[in-house]
């Protein structure tokens, strides 16, 4: 599996370099998702800008890293290029659960957003 990470301070940017996310990369990127969790990646942006296909095992992943982030920070999904995965995503109603941001620049936004919130939120409590 080809792939590049970008670490930032507050995020880091998980970009797939596959045509194709399915049974045969799924697995092994559920692994890099735990392990990136597990090292502290607070906020990962899933950029998907060169991959065309997605199967069931592809979007099990992806659910896969949702969960992960979901009590902990935050995981978008950005740069969907494909019409296939844009109507994958909508028929499977998974665009009501998973975050999805058009640009990485504006992932970048919403991440900057949502650790504000958090961060405003703790200093209430």
């Amino acid at each position: 599996m080809k792939y590049e990470i970008d670490k930032q301070e507050r995020y880091s940017i998980f970009s797939l370099e596959e045509a194709n996310l399915n049974s045969l990369i799924a697995p092994q990127l559920k692994s890099e998702f735990v392990f990136l969790r597990n090292e502290g990646v607070k906020n990962l942006i899933f950029d998907l800008s060169k991959v065309n296909y997605i199967d069931s095992s592809g979007l099990s992943s992806i659910l896969t890293a949702n969960r992960l982030w979901k009590n902990y920070g935050s995981f978008v999904l950005t740069n969907i290029q494909s019409d296939s995965i844009k109507k994958l995503i909508e028929i499977s109603k998974l665009d009501t659960i998973l975050t999805l941001i058009p640009t990485l620049e504006e992932s970048v936004d919403y991440i900057f957003m949502e650790d504000m919130e958090r961060d405003l939120n703790e200093e209430e409590e």
